[in-house]
């Protein structure tokens, strides 16, 4: 049995994929090479959390990862693409209280180390689920080297960092008002905090004047919070309220008196220009307290129910108590109004419950000095080179506007603070390791945020703080990041600063930024709207190239990307077509072997095409992966194989295979290997299962595609010639066939053909190349001339560099063909208009590569003879008919 007949007719992925990832990776062949001559290139990746499965972002990411190293290892470098997951500390910790609620457990009732002890158990269960579907990507990572966020050495430079960070006086610990998760029951950062638009109220109330004079108005969003209200100010030049300044409220519910004061912070001209301040429950109202040495009342609990200070409201929720609240101040006659709104309002971005500003004592990093080095790298050789550039606007902008990062979390999973407290004297301990008298000291119960981990990834994973460890010497700085735009601020900002702070570099040389995966719609994918898309029920369906292959296609960096299966019935259909185009070349390529490749010989005019288009298709696919403008070289590739290798060059080759010159024959069997070969070996990349199959049947040399080498450009076989004489063929057979189609005139009927041509160079191309013509348009006569008359009755098909003649006698009308041509002109008018638009655009002209301005030169000046002649024949048919 042949290799062709070994491979269906019909492309199987789940066949051709099976066992083919475990074989990779038991050969370690996703290594490093380990060769220092070698450049190195190396990716962390964004290591996805362990709290569940993979989604189609996952999957997008590790697609662009993988085709950026699996590229640069077949071009020659020491790759490394080191593998890893994130603990996500909020998100795992929620997962598996929520598991253990189902059994009516807390982790109260298990306590600290047996609740930690259930989410390592989560993590190993998850962990083995992400590296199945890393397998099913085919994602070519260094499993060797596989780290997580919480394992030893990782644990090691985040203490590192913190009491680094904290003997610089880079860390404190304070009392501030910060965004608060309610159900979680932890600190946010301000990032973690999504702002939707809610239906809301300003509640106007009247607050009474101590001394009986009168009532100040003032309107709050949060009438809950007036329980904790500690002053009331106006804005020290509002002549309205200048003489309130320094009387006093009495507060009403709670009968406590409270000053009227004078703040800049007011606004006189929105509302009443009166504001109630509360410094417990308000960011703003906290500095005012600040400033005016206010008591800090907070009237709630850690779960956002009223507490003691509350009064008559403790115990109850806080949007319980807002209404009470407000019933209660309308009984007395505190109420004036109250105006429905719609208002942002923050809400937890792992929860999405509401989120509470709260005064609370934290842990902080302090940013200036840092977003400062951040912003100033990026005027240097060492700066991050972002892709789309536009977002370096985005980074900068978040570094020069960040506030202080709140880096403790109320959570038990996670990096436990590396501070204690003396249990007799209250004195604190910042240090790598506990106390030696460690039993009089009690370890801070707080965690880290989870970003302060995953900020230092791409060099802990690489054994900092040990700078002598081999890897860190050989791989870092990283080579590229690819991550989505959506976390730019909470990681890529975090990597960088923290980079510069311990390292002095920039922690990659590239930042790759990838949209969103959306639906048929436009929406984001979410379990609220049920649209999500697993995608290994994807890749279950079409195979994982197939995946791969519009996950790389799907659009231009920095853009979202719609998901939709008939995208995918496309993309298996590509991969069909080279399934199909690779059998026909097994076929026909008898017991030619590797080593008897050569592409040397005599060659037609088709095999030089193929030839030089393989090779600029090699030079612009490669430059373009630098650029990182995939979906620009998919479309080469996608233009190359379906419409050039296979619909062309290969139909073509059956004239020379069918003949009985074994010479040609045996050039051509060369080309079609050769050809076949290069582009498995620019596909593997993108889809590393299906051209792996191939490559191993046809002639080859080496164990596998996977470290073989990049096709490389040779511009010996760049051939205008030869480009410019197959383009005007394939002009003439598409002409042809368009017009048999028109006129019902089938392929199998022969017909007369007369091809009037305009320069003795396009008569000597399509002479020598007059079997294609006869093979793929069937006359029954051919006549191929300078100086033709065309008969009466002949349809018209104008092509560049002269006319084509059909006389189709009894199928056509004069009347018919005049229309039909005066079409034709009225497309090429509008073509020459577009163009000579182009041309005069300035923007268009400079902006432009010179070989695309030329190229439009070029399809003017052909639109325009294309015209001449049209108009000419339609003149002719006009004077027949008269």
């Amino acid at each position: 049995m042949s290799k062709a007949d070994a491979m269906p007719t019909k492309y199987q992925p789940q066949a051709v994929e099976a066992g083919k990832y475990q074989k990779w990776v038991e050969e370690g062949l996703f290594k490093p090479s380990g060769d220092k001559t070698k450049k190195p290139y190396s990716i962390v990746i964004p290591p996805p959390n362990v709290t569940g499965k993979l989604h189609l972002g996952h999957a997008w990411d590790v697609t662009l990862q993988d085709m950026l190293i699996r590229q640069k290892r077949m071009q020659g470098y020491d790759t490394l693409w080191l593998p890893g997951m994130d603990h996500a500390g909020i998100a795992t910790q929620a997962k598996v209280e929520a598991k253990l609620a189902e059994d009516g457990i807390s982790r109260y009732d298990l306590g600290r180390e047996a609740f930690v002890d259930k989410v390592w158990e989560w993590k190993e269960d998850y962990a083995s689920v992400i590296r199945e579907q890393w397998g099913k990507m085919g994602i070519s990572v260094d499993y060797s080297r596989e780290r997580f966020t919480l394992d030893e050495g990782l644990s090691d430079a985040v203490r590192k960092v913190f009491v680094t960070l904290y003997e610089k006086d880079l860390i404190y610990r304070g009392a501030y008002i910060i965004n608060w998760d309610p159900k979680a029951k932890t600190a946010l950062s301000d990032i973690e905090v999504i702002h939707k638009d809610v239906n809301g109220a300003f509640y106007h109330f009247r607050y009474p004047l101590t001394d009986g004079s009168g009532y100040l108005e003032l309107a709050t969003t949060r009438p809950e919070t007036m329980l904790g209200d500690t002053a009331v100010a106006v804005h020290p030049d509002d002549e309205r309220y200048a003489q309130y300044i320094g009387k006093t409220i009495t507060l009403p519910l709670v009968n406590r008196e409270i000053p009227v004061i004078a703040d800049d912070y007011v606004e006189m001209d929105f509302g009443t220009g009166v504001v109630k301040i509360t410094p417990a429950h308000d960011p703003n109202d906290f500095e005012v307290g600040l400033r005016h040495n206010l008591p800090q009342i907070n009237v709630m609990n850690d779960d956002a129910t009223m507490n003691e200070l509350a009064g008559k409201y403790e115990g109850m929720d806080r949007f319980e108590a807002r209404k009470a609240i407000v019933k209660d101040m309308e009984a007395q006659g505190f109420l004036v109004k109250v105006e429905e709104m719609m208002h942002s309002v923050g809400h937890s971005e792992r929860t999405d419950v509401i989120v509470e500003p709260r005064i609370s004592t934290q842990w902080f990093v302090k940013m200036k000095p840092l977003s400062e080095r951040a912003v100033q790298n990026q005027s240097t050789d060492e700066k991050v080179s972002f892709y789309p550039e536009r977002f370096e606007n985005t980074f900068l902008t978040w570094m020069d506007n960040v506030h202080d990062w709140v880096i403790s979390r109320q959570l038990w999973w996670g990096h436990q603070i590396p501070a204690w407290y003396h249990k007799e004297t209250g004195e604190m301990y910042v240090g790598m390791e506990a106390p030696a008298d460690s039993e009089n000291w009690t370890q801070d119960e707080d965690v880290l945020d989870t970003w302060f981990s995953s900020a230092l990834w791409p060099f802990s994973t690489m054994g900092w703080p040990d700078e002598d460890a081999e890897d860190f010497k050989r791989y870092f700085p990283t080579s590229t990041l690819v991550t989505g735009y959506d976390i730019i601020f909470f990681w890529v900002s975090r990597m960088i600063f923290q980079s510069l702070e311990f390292t002095d570099h920039r922690p990659f040389e590239n930042v790759l930024i990838h949209g969103l995966i959306r639906d048929e719609q436009g929406r984001k994918m979410s379990k609220s709207l049920g649209n999500g898309i697993d995608p290994m029920d994807v890749v279950e369906k079409y195979g994982a190239d197939a995946l791969r292959w519009f996950l790389a296609n799907g659009s231009a960096p920095g853009q979202d990307v719609r998901f939709s299966y008939e995208k995918m019935d496309a993309a298996w259909n590509f991969n069909n077509k080279i399934w199909n185009a690779s059998r026909y070349v097994l076929m026909n390529l008898g017991d030619l072997e590797y080593k008897d490749i050569a592409i040397t010989g005599e060659k037609t005019t088709a095999d030089k095409w193929i030839l030089s288009n393989l090779n600029k298709t090699i030079a612009k696919v490669t430059d373009l992966f630098e650029k990182f403008e995939f979906g620009e070289a998919g479309r080469l590739l996608y233009h190359f194989i379906w419409d050039d290798y296979c619909d062309w060059y290969i139909e073509m080759t059956k004239e020379v295979l069918q003949g009985d010159d074994e010479e040609a024959k045996r050039t051509t069997r060369s080309i079609l290997a050769h050809v076949l070969d290069n582009v498995l070996r620019l596909l593997h990349p993108i889809m590393p299962f299906m051209t792996e199959e191939i490559w191993q049947n046809v002639p080859h040399e080496g164990s596998s595609l996977v470290v073989a080498a990049y096709p490389t450009a040779d511009a010996a076989y760049f051939d205008e010639a030869a480009e410019e004489a197959m383009d005007k063929l394939i002009e003439l057979i598409r002409s042809v066939r368009n017009v048999r189609s028109e006129m019902n005139t089938p392929l199998s009927k022969k017909v007369n053909m007369q091809i009037k041509v305009n320069d003795a160079e396009t008569e000597t191309i399509f002479n020598e190349n007059k079997s294609y013509i006869i093979r793929f348009c069937n006359p029954e006569t051919l006549e191929i001339s300078q100086t033709i008359e065309p008969a009466s009755d002949a349809v018209t098909a104008i092509i560049a560099g002269g006319e084509v003649y059909m006389p189709l006698a009894g199928l056509i009308k004069l009347e018919d063909e005049i229309a039909r041509l005066e079409k034709e002109a009225e497309k090429l008018n509008k073509e020459v208009q577009r163009v000579e638009g182009k041309l005069k655009n300035e923007k268009f002209i400079s902006k432009a590569p010179q070989d695309v301005v030329d190229g439009e030169r070029q399809k003017e000046a052909e639109y325009r003879e294309k015209l001449v002649a049209v108009e000419e024949r339609i003149a002719s048919l006009k004077e027949q008919l008269a």
